[in-house]
Order: C-alpha cells, then structure tokens, then sequence
C-alpha cells in the first residue's frame, strides 16, 4: 500500500470518517480532528512507517514537519522516509 493510502486511512480513522472523505487538499481542521487527535494521528504515522516526526505538540508551528494538509503531510513522510535511507 502506498504512503498517501496509508495516511488518508490514519487520518481518516481518526476523524472517524470514511477514507474517501478524506483528500489531499483536507486540513486536520477541516476534518474535525484536534489536537489531542492529531498527536494520535502523528503516533499512528511514526508507528506505520517506523519514522520519528520532528513534531512538537505544545508548538506546532515550531515543527519542522508540516501538518497544514494531507498532502504536505504525506510529503513529510516521503522526506523521512528517504532521509532514513
């Protein structure tokens, strides 16, 4: 399965809805996840793709990793991923 499969599932499990409500261009907001669900959603990421993500919770903004959409944050993952080797 690919990572942006993967990633929309994570989400979607999250957000308690259905995967193909689930699009690149979806904000964790849009989605109604908060924070507490994306702390999870990031946990289940790192747990699928044995990666740690450079995220800090208490300051979001502060991470280098971009949680902004789906799609920057399966481009994380591929970032990641290749700099793991």
């Amino acid at each position: 399965m690919d990572i942006e499969r993967q990633v929309i599932e994570i989400i979607a499990e999250q957000a308690m809805i259905p995967p193909e409500d689930v699009h690149l261009d979806s904000t964790p907001e849009s989605l109604g996840i908060d924070s507490l669900g994306l702390v999870e959603s990031i946990f289940a990421i790192e747990e699928t793709f044995d990666i740690s993500v450079p995220f800090n919770a208490n300051n979001p903004e502060e991470s280098d990793f971009d949680i902004s959409s789906v799609a920057q944050i399966v481009a994380g993952i591929k970032r990641l991923k290749a700099e793991q080797g």
